[in-house]
């Protein structure tokens, strides 16, 4: 597996038989600056999404219409980008699993909003915020939190899933900060890698992830924070 952090939250998976965007947020991603979307949607399959706020819902319709691959977002959320003209759409919500073959996704929970308000000046209710577990066929596992805080269900998704990957909020403002983040990793989790997030992209959140990383100091986690568009092997 090969994992490309784009910024934010956004991230670009690449395994044997699917190319997959995360929260594809790039075109207003500080972060995502000097990266070329067209590489970054070359050969992809399925656009995944956590919850329906700009910051992860980002360039999804654009790239959906660009690539045709699938969308999968909660009920709320998949049912409003329908009516954008996104045509190839999975829905699901907290709790369930959608199949695609080579990999599944489960929604699972996640503590933030969810709501957008739009170009049009309209508040549109979008479903309720989750994390996306991944299961591929003969490679890691992989959590995707989401935008959250720590709660003490994470030990329920940790012995359901067992995740070996974990792809970690830490910014802080909007999410867990880096402490917490690491507390959450520590204590419900045995991530064999953790991958932190959501950070560096605006001047209100917190601009390194070094709070998350002093955090699992002495850990049996990895901890791997690559540079905005820089991959890593998993």
């Amino acid at each position: 597996m090969k994992l490309t952090w784009l910024g934010h939250a956004a991230f670009r998976i690449e395994t044997g038989n699917a190319t997959i965007l995360m929260d594809p947020f790039l075109t207003h991603n500080a972060s995502f600056s000097g990266q070329d979307k067209k590489d970054v949607a070359k050969g992809v399959t399925h656009i995944l999404l956590t919850h329906g706020h700009g910051d992860h819902v980002g360039d999804t319709i654009e790239l959906a219409k660009e690539t045709g691959a699938v969308v999968l977002a909660n009920a709320d959320l998949a049912t409003w980008l329908g009516k954008k003209g996104v045509e190839k759409i999975e829905m699901g919500n907290t709790g369930g699993t959608v199949s695609f073959g080579s990999f599944s996704a489960t929604f699972t929970n996640a503590l933030h909003s969810s709501a957008q308000i739009t170009e049009d000046g309209v508040s549109h209710a979008l479903g309720n915020p989750n994390g996306l577990m991944l299961h591929f066929e003969g490679e890691a596992s992989l959590l995707h939190m989401g935008d959250t805080d720590i709660f003490s269900d994470m030990a329920l998704i940790n012995e359901l899933h067992q995740p070996d990957i974990g792809l970690v909020p830490v910014g802080d403002r909007f999410t867990m900060g880096g402490a917490v983040a690491a507390l959450a990793c520590r204590r419900y989790f045995n991530f064999k890698t953790a991958i932190p997030c959501h950070y560096g992209t605006f001047p209100i959140i917190d601009q390194t992830a070094d709070k998350f990383i002093a955090g699992m100091e002495g850990a049996e986690t990895q901890v791997k924070a690559p540079k905005p568009g820089e991959t890593v092997s998993l």
